[in-house]
């Protein structure tokens, strides 16, 4: 299996996985300095895993010399594989918008309705459309990263956009829901976003960077 590539010093994204149809989950390395930890942070560190990335003993092992994961989020119900497996091995909190949460009956998850604060540089937030619990996780480090999962995604061109697949929930939703990503963020706040799939669409690059520029340029129906 391909290895987690580095997108920026601490951002891994994963290899393309089968049981997510295809879907790209990431890591972010967000753990306070062991030389200087925060008096008020008991809590050993900030990793968020975005979505599930191929569940191997070499992905637990890159995860934890990366310091664990204290968060799963789950961007959308195709980003859900191997919950129960990755919870069991890293004993990390599951964090899904609370209309996916149905899906995991048997395991302990931290639901959220519109908006839920990770850590203090990460928020995660509601973005109704592609499914009824799509959401978005968005990082306040590099510049400003946002993890879209399958709400925006690149097309051919490698232009970003929200696509409607035979899986879309509800189109005019998933539009309204693009125009509130749009209203949320600038150019100072939205240096770049990391799409949940059709990563190969980017020609390498494996990020869409000046994203806020790209957001603003979409022309919603």
């Amino acid at each position: 299996m391909k290895t987690p590539h580095s997108l920026f010093p601490t951002v891994f994204a994963f290899p393309p996985h089968r049981k997510t149809l295809g879907g790209t989950a990431y890591f972010i390395q967000d753990h306070p300095s062991p030389h200087n930890p925060s008096p008020n942070d008991s809590s050993p560190n900030h990793n968020i895993l975005v979505d599930c990335p191929p569940w191997t003993p070499e992905t637990a092992d890159f995860l934890q010399q990366r310091g664990g994961v204290r968060w799963l989020f789950l961007t959308h119900r195709n980003a859900i594989a191997d919950v129960g497996a990755i919870r069991a091995e890293l004993g990390c909190e599951v964090v899904i918008q609370e209309q996916e949460a149905y899906l995991l009956p048997d395991i302990p998850t931290q639901v959220f309705q519109r908006d839920i604060e990770l850590g203090d540089r990460a928020v995660g937030f509601w973005t109704p459309g592609h499914s009824p619990g799509s959401a978005c996780l968005y990082w306040a480090g590099e510049g400003g990263i946002l993890f879209s999962g399958r709400h925006l995604l690149p097309n051919p061109q490698g232009e970003l956009a929200p696509l409607r697949t035979s899986k879309t929930f509800h189109w005019p939703r998933q539009l309204r829901s693009v125009q509130t990503v749009i209203d949320r963020f600038n150019a100072q706040t939205l240096s770049y976003i990391c799409p949940g799939a059709h990563v190969g669409f980017l020609r390498g690059k494996g990020k869409v960077d000046q994203a806020y520029d790209q957001l603003a340029a979409i022309v919603l129906p």
